[in-house]
């Protein structure tokens, strides 16, 4: 069926079509209205070096020379990024913080990537978190941003290594306020109100269809005869054979 008799159709049953669209509307605003809200709140840390470096001079007199800790990445830092991601990735780490597996809050610490096959490719760790609330995603992130930070420590004092030589996890973005995110709520709004539409478009056509069917089942009446006047002999007269 081509564009026009869709058209006609569509304005020939328009006390079907327009409740239909009127439903349509109702339906995406109420699935907008009722669709969870999603709040969604991050903050960025980079992993520097020491102003001495990373190792300790075997002669006190002879110091290690004093270098500037964001011109001093290497290889080395991107690993540690990646040895604490990975540990502040497990259920045990996210049900601390409150951010249970399978729950309605969603927790990401990544290096600022999607790919983790570059997870060491950069000394950054960047932490995502979406709830439900404004509140508990900005919350759960301040919790994991300290985690980090103490994480980090402890994982260096467990390797005995020098004080002096601790790498340090700088926040390079604080804890962001929460912002609402709406693509997920739009969607499910534009595909119900899609799917209402097109349940609309088909009511249209599938009474069409049905009022189609009813007029041509409808018996089609005979016009009736005219009887010519019977005169009392039994015998037609003339003038009823002349009408």
């Amino acid at each position: 069926m081509d564009f026009w008799a869709t058209a006609t159709v569509l304005f020939k049953r328009w006390y079907v079509t327009i409740p239909a669209f009127l439903l349509t509307i109702a339906g995406a605003f109420g699935v907008y209205t009722v669709a969870p809200k999603t709040f969604i709140s991050s903050s960025a840390l980079v992993l520097t070096l020491p102003v001495t470096g990373g190792s300790v001079p075997s002669d006190p007199k002879f110091p290690n020379p004093r270098t500037n800790p964001l011109v001093s990445f290497d290889q080395g830092l991107s690993m540690t990024s990646s040895i604490l991601i990975q540990a502040l990735n497990t259920p045990q780490t996210a049900a601390k913080v409150g951010a249970p597996i399978g729950g309605d809050v969603t927790l990401k610490i990544t290096s600022g990537g999607t790919n983790p096959e570059l997870m060491p490719a950069t000394p950054f760790i960047v932490i995502t978190c979406e709830a439900p609330s404004a509140e508990l995603a900005h919350g759960i992130v301040v919790k994991v941003t300290e985690l980090a930070q103490k994480e980090l420590r402890a994982r260096q004092q467990q390797v005995k290594a020098p004080p002096t030589t601790y790498v340090t996890a700088t926040i390079v973005v604080p804890p962001t306020e929460p912002d609402e995110k709406k693509g997920s709520r739009m969607r499910s709004a534009v595909v119900t109100g899609a799917l209402a539409f097109f349940m609309g478009l088909f009511a249209a056509f599938a009474f069409e269809s049905f009022a189609r069917h009813r007029r041509a089942r409808r018996p089609v009446m005979s016009k009736p005869t005219r009887l010519e006047p019977v005169a009392a002999n039994g015998t037609r007269s003339l003038a009823g054979r002349e009408g």
